[in-house]
């Protein structure tokens, strides 16, 4: 049996009444997932004797200078579309939900 429209109803719109009567309806859902993320940096002052490989831990530690600053600039932060991983040097754990790292600027960096 062919499916008919009315003139006046959208081009593919079938008549319901003839859907019913053969009650050979398949409902479809369509979704969608986007990512979005936020990206935010501050900076800090660090001692001049603080070495590089112990760099990482010295931030750790020191959250208090730099936690609340980040969190406050976050909720202000522009929502971009895609996660970001390769709009930022260094961001590359695309699996993670968050990413934390550390720049200085001779080029050593790495994730917190």
């Amino acid at each position: 049996m062919k499916y008919t429209q009315k003139p006046a109803e959208k081009p593919g719109a079938m008549l319901l009444e003839e859907l019913k009567e053969q009650e050979n309806i398949m409902k479809v859902k369509i979704q969608q997932r986007s990512v979005y993320h936020k990206f935010t940096e501050v900076e800090i002052e660090v001692p001049n004797d603080v070495q590089e490989d112990e760099l990482m831990d010295w931030i750790n530690n020191n959250e208090q200078l730099w936690a609340d600053q980040m969190d406050e600039k976050n909720t202000f932060s522009k929502i971009e579309y895609g996660n970001g991983v390769d709009d930022y040097d260094g961001m590359n754990e695309s699996d993670a939900d968050s990413e934390w790292r550390f720049q200085c600027p001779n080029g050593y960096g790495g994730h917190l």
